[in-house]
């Protein structure tokens, strides 16, 4: 349902993307590892046009697109098919769950407000919300604000959803709710790009695994070859370095 081929950023003058490619099927939940600095971040800001890519294209649904010369119009169609979920969640804070939710809905998508506090309802029901609809930010705690952001996304019913880091601002003890959460997704067959530190999810959830470093994809495969048979030098040392990290528990 997704390729990307040879994407390519830099940022004054600093390779970033130096070229990656692969691609997303129906139903698959990838987690995308590697050390800080190496282009994981970018690499999804970039797939949803938060950042320029400075080449390279995008095949989505079995039609091409250029990046750098993506049309506003088709940005905003690619974006009617994905959500992105942020690590600091990116609430409104003079809004309640329920109208984060449905913000978007109403205001880009033209869905009359009856109908979106359906939708909005139904998504917060999914992660485990239905007690907090009507509060605020500021009354829920991060994995709750979390979830919510989850649901927002949800409730858009996007082909793919790509996740950056969505537990890395969380206390270890509200990380496994999300988690959880998205565990609950992937088994319902959601699409999902998952840039992680979580060991255990990409070992236990998702059913490939890319590693990247320094700007390149230096492997990408199933889960289970990953973790138990790499093929690559880089990768064995990654491994060893993290200890895997809880990789072989369940969460």
């Amino acid at each position: 349902m997704l390729e990307i081929k040879n994407i390519r950023k830099s940022f004054d003058g600093l390779a970033v993307l130096k070229g990656v490619s692969f691609r997303v099927e129906q139903g698959d939940v990838v987690a995308v590892l590697g050390p800080s600095g190496s282009g994981k971040t970018t690499l999804l800001r970039c797939m949803n046009f938060l950042e320029t890519a400075d080449g390279g294209s995008m095949i989505f649904d079995g039609e091409e697109f250029l990046f750098g010369k993506v049309s506003k119009k088709e940005i905003s169609m690619l974006r009617r098919k994905t959500a992105f979920v942020f690590q600091n969640y990116n609430l409104f804070l003079n809004k309640t769950a329920l109208q984060n939710v449905t913000e978007g809905l109403i205001v880009a998508r033209k869905v009359p407000k009856g109908k979106a506090e359906e939708i909005g309802k139904r998504a917060l029901d999914k992660v485990g919300m239905s007690d907090r609809y009507h509060y605020y930010p500021d009354q829920l705690s991060g994995g709750q604000q979390q979830r919510v952001a989850i649901a927002r996304a949800i409730a858009t019913e996007p082909e793919i959803i790509y996740f950056d880091e969505p537990t890395s601002a969380l206390d270890p003890e509200l990380t496994g709710e999300v988690l959880s959460v998205m565990r609950n997704l992937a088994n319902e067959g959601m699409t999902m790009l998952v840039v992680t530190h979580e060991m255990g999810f990409a070992k236990n959830v998702s059913n490939k695994v890319m590693f990247m470093e320094d700007g390149v994809l230096v492997e990408a495969g199933s889960s289970r070859e990953f973790f138990t048979n790499p093929a690559e030098e880089r990768t064995k040392v990654f491994l060893q370095t993290i200890g895997e990290n809880g990789a072989g528990e369940e969460f």
